[in-house]
Parts: C-alpha cells; sequence; structure tokens
C-alpha cells in the first residue's frame, strides 16, 4: 500500500477534527472564521472518504488477485472507457446548460457581486477549457 494513502488518511483526520472542533468552540465568528472551520470539516470527509476507498480497494485487491485481474483488465477495456467518456460528455453538457440558471436566479437574489463573478468565471473557464480540447482533438484528426 503506498504511504501517501495513509498521509492523505492522517490529514484528514486532521482537518476532520480541527474543523469539527472550530465549529464547536468557536461562539461568534467573524470573516473568513465564518466558513473556514466548515471548509476543513468538508475537506476532511472528503478526503476520508477518498482514502478510505483507496485502503479497501487495495485490501480487496492483495486478498482476491483473481478479482484485482478482472478489475484491472475491464478498467483497460475500450468499451468501458468509450462508456466513460460518454457519460462524462452528457455530464458536462447537463452542467453546461444549468449553470446558466443557476447564475441568473442567485444574480436575481442579489448576493455578493465577488461570488457571482466567481461563478461566471468558472463557467467561462469550462467552456474555454472545452473549446480549447475540441480545437486540439480537431487538429489531430
Amino acid at each position: 500500500m503506498n504511504k501517501s494513502i495513509y498521509f492523505l488518511m492522517l490529514a484528514s483526520v486532521v482537518l476532520l477534527a480541527g474543523g469539527l472542533y472550530f465549529i464547536k468552540t468557536i461562539e461568534d465568528p467573524q470573516g473568513m472564521l465564518q466558513a473556514l472551520p466548515f471548509i476543513c470539516f468538508g475537506l476532511g470527509c472528503g478526503m476520508f472518504g477518498h482514502g478510505m476507498g483507496e485502503i479497501l480497494t487495495g485490501f480487496a485487491m492483495k486478498h482476491n488477485p483473481a478479482a484485482a485481474k478482472k478489475l484491472e483488465i475491464e478498467k483497460k477495456d475500450e468499451r468501458n472507457l468509450a462508456i466513460t467518456n460518454r457519460a462524462k460528455a452528457k455530464g458536462y453538457d447537463m452542467m453546461t446548460f444549468m449553470f446558466i440558471p443557476i447564475i441568473t436566479a442567485l444574480s436575481l437574489m442579489s448576493i455578493d457581486i465577488t461570488v457571482l463573478l466567481l461563478l461566471i468565471f468558472v463557467y467561462l473557464f469550462s467552456l474555454g477549457y472545452s473549446s480549447y480540447y475540441r480545437v486540439k482533438y480537431y487538429k489531430e484528426m
């Protein structure tokens, strides 16, 4: 098992515990402390889940070599890769169309302009990223 997984698990537990501690102890948070404990807690939960998944997968692979070989073959199968890429494309298409109503609704709710500009920047960045690779792949053909 890779040692970086155990470091990830340790960091996730520290983030989780630190976030939970600050959520419970800070009575009147001001400024960035209003969100930072929750961000630490959420990041810790995500990192912990990812690390546990990797550890359990490694454990299962070590104790069942036949299943490990089958999983490795399925990961590299061209049909599975095509299905995965097609599903990602459908998800991207849905995200592209759903971002606009969300940004519009948030702008009508008069949220802070920095949050709105951040969402718009992320939306335009994802469109630009997609356009760049589309042009790149068309040139390769």
